[in-house]
C-alpha cells in the first residue's frame, strides 16, 4: 500500500476500515469515508501518509490529536473511536457526522442572527471546556465546526480537527519555524509566536461571528494583507457591511483586540454580549439584508431645481398634468377662498371697480393656475398659456378666472330685470292716482262740480274756450283736454 497522503485510498482496506470514499483533503492528511467492518459502522477516517508519518514531529502531533480528542468528554467535540498505525498509515477513526460544515453555509451568504447565535453558543461552550482543560484550539475556522440535523430536533453543532491542539503552548509553529493553522482567523499573538491560552481562540471565534453575519471574513486578501489586517487593522463594522444594530460593532470589536487582555473572559460571555448587542435581531431566522443607506449628519440630500424631480433633466416637463410646485412657494391663499368670491345667482352682483376681485392675490407669471382651479393633475397634457405656465383649459388672463365673465354678463341681465320692474311700478302708480282724481276728488257733498279745463300747451297760461258750468247739470263723464291757441 502505498503511504503517498495525495493518492486516493477509496476502495482500499486499511486495517479494519474499508474506505468508500473522500470526505475532504487537508496540507497533511485526507479525510475519508470508511466502515468499520467489525462493528458495521460507518466512520470518520483521517489519514496521515508515510513521507510524514517518518517525521518524528508529525507524529508526535498526530499521537497528541488523538489523546487531546479522546480526553475531551463533551457533546459538541467529535467523539475519537480509535487511533494507530497500518503499514506507515496513521489513522484515527472518529464519528461520522451526517451534515455539512459551517463554512459551507457561510458560502451561500449571511446566516440569520437566531442561527447563528444558536451554533455558536455550542462552539463557545465546547472551547471554554476545552480551555478548563488547559488545552487550546488553535485552529478554531468555520471548516472545523460540523453542523447536523440528524441526531436531534435541533441543528448539532461538533468542533473538530484538534491537530494543532496544545496545553500552554507558545505560537504554534514548526521546528523549522513554519506556522501552522489558517491565517484567515488567526490571533495576533498567534501569528507573533507569543504565549497562547484561551483568549487566542476567543479571538478567533470572533471572527467566526463576523463571517456568519456578513458572508466573509473580516479580512480578505492574499495572505500577507490578511496578517497585516490582524495584525494592525480594526475588523470592518458589521453594520456598514449588513442591517444589523451598530451595538454589535463593538461586541465583534472587543473579541478581536489586538491584546488579550482587552478581550473577553471567555467564549460563552462573547457570544452571550452579541446576543444582547443584537436586541430583537437576535431572534430573526432571516439572514440580515445590505443595511439602510441615510445621509450622514449635518448633510442634507441633493438638491434639485425648482419644479424639477430627482432624474429630471433641466427644462423637461415632469409629464402629464400641471408641474408641481413647492411647498415653500405656494400661494398663501386656501382652496376655500376663491369659490366664495364667486358670484352668487340669488343677488346681483355687487359694483366694484373695473379690475381683480378683492382678496384676490394676483399671481405671479411662471406659478401656473390658483389652488383650486383647473382639473385634477390626472387630466390630459398641459397647454401652454400666454404667459409660459401650463394651463389646463386654455389661455388665461392674469388675476380674471374664466368663471367671473359669466357671472358679470348675469349680474347685468338681473339689472336689467330690476330697472324694467321698478319702470312698470312707476306707470302703475301714476295710472292708479289719475283715475281717483279724475273720479271723485272735487266731489262736495252734493256730487255738484265743474270741472275746468286743463292747459296743456306751451304757454302756461288758462284755456279761454273753457265753459260755464251749470248747476243743474250732472259734470260729464270725461274731459275733454284740448291744446291752447
Amino acid at each position: 500500500m502505498t503511504g503517498d497522503v495525495s493518492g486516493d485510498l477509496t476502495g482500499r482496506r486499511l486495517g479494519n476500515y474499508r474506505i468508500d470514499g473522500v470526505l475532504g483533503k487537508g496540507g497533511m492528511s485526507v479525510m475519508y469515508k470508511a466502515t468499520d467492518v467489525r462493528l458495521g459502522r460507518k466512520v470518520a477516517l483521517k489519514v496521515i501518509g508515510e513521507h510524514l508519518g517518518a517525521d518524528a514531529e508529525f507524529r508526535e502531533r498526530f499521537v497528541d490529536e488523538a489523546r487531546n480528542t479522546s480526553a475531551i468528554d463533551h457533546a459538541n467535540v467529535v467523539p475519537l473511536y480509535d487511533f494507530g498505525e497500518i503499514d506507515g498509515m496513521h489513522y484515527i477513526a472518529m464519528r461520522l457526522v451526517d451534515g455539512a460544515d459551517l463554512a459551507s453555509l457561510i458560502s451561500a451568504g449571511p446566516i440569520a442572527p437566531e442561527r447563528t447565535l444558536r451554533l455558536l453558543d455550542q462552539v463557545a461552550d465546547a472551547l471554554d471546556s476545552l480551555h478548563n482543560r488547559g488545552l487550546v484550539h488553535l485552529d478554531v475556522k468555520p471548516a472545523n465546526v460540523l453542523v447536523t440535523s440528524r441526531e436531534s430536533a435541533r441543528e448539532h453543532v461538533y468542533v473538530a480537527d484538534f491537530g494543532l491542539t496544545r496545553r500552554g503552548a507558545t505560537g504554534h509553529r514548526t521546528r523549522g519555524g513554519d506556522f501552522l493553522g489558517s491565517p484567515t482567523y488567526a490571533a495576533p499573538e498567534h501569528l507573533r509566536g507569543e504565549p497562547l491560552d484561551g483568549r487566542t481562540d476567543q479571538y478567533a471565534l470572533a471572527c467566526v461571528l463576523f463571517a456568519c453575519l456578513t458572508g466573509s471574513p473580516p479580512f480578505k486578501g492574499d495572505v500577507p494583507t490578511v496578517i497585516k489586517g490582524h495584525l494592525a487593522s480594526e475588523p470592518p463594522a458589521v453594520s456598514r457591511l449588513v442591517a444589523l444594530p451598530s451595538a454589535v460593532d463593538d461586541v465583534v470589536r472587543k473579541g478581536m483586540a489586538k491584546n488579550p487582555a482587552d478581550r473577553y473572559d471567555n467564549c460563552v460571555e462573547l457570544i452571550s454580549a452579541a446576543r444582547k448587542a443584537l436586541g430583537p435581531a437576535a431572534a430573526s431566522q432571516t439572514p440580515p439584508g445590505a443595511p439602510h443607506t441615510t445621509a450622514p449628519r449635518g448633510e442634507v440630500g441633493q438638491m434639485q431645481p425648482y419644479g424639477q424631480q430627482p432624474g429630471q433633466q433641466p427644462g423637461q416637463q415632469p409629464g402629464w398634468g400641471p408641474p408641481q410646485m413647492p411647498p415653500q412657494q405656494m400661494p398663501q391663499q386656501p382652496q376655500q377662498q376663491m369659490p366664495q368670491q364667486m358670484p352668487q345667482q340669488q343677488a346681483p352682483m355687487p359694483q366694484q371697480p373695473y379690475g381683480p376681485p378683492q382678496g384676490y392675490q394676483q399671481q405671479q407669471p411662471g406659478y401656473g393656475p390658483p389652488p383650486g382651479y383647473g382639473p385634477p393633475q390626472q387630466f390630459g397634457p398641459p397647454q401652454q398659456s400666454g404667459f409660459g405656465s401650463p394651463s389646463p383649459f386654455g389661455q388665461q388672463q392674469p388675476g380674471f378666472p374664466q368663471e367671473e365673465k359669466g357671472g358679470r354678463k348675469l349680474a347685468w341681465l338681473w339689472i336689467g330685470l330690476a330697472v324694467l320692474v321698478v319702470a312698470g311700478g312707476v306707470i302703475a302708480a301714476i295710472l292708479l292716482l289719475g283715475g281717483k282724481d279724475s273720479g271723485d276728488g272735487g266731489s262736495g257733498g252734493t256730487g255738484k262740480t265743474t270741472a275746468p279745463n286743463i292747459q296743456v300747451g306751451p304757454t302756461g297760461r288758462p284755456s279761454a274756450s273753457a265753459g260755464a258750468s251749470s248747476s243743474a247739470a250732472e259734470p260729464p263723464e270725461k274731459v275733454s283736454i284740448k291744446p291752447s291757441a
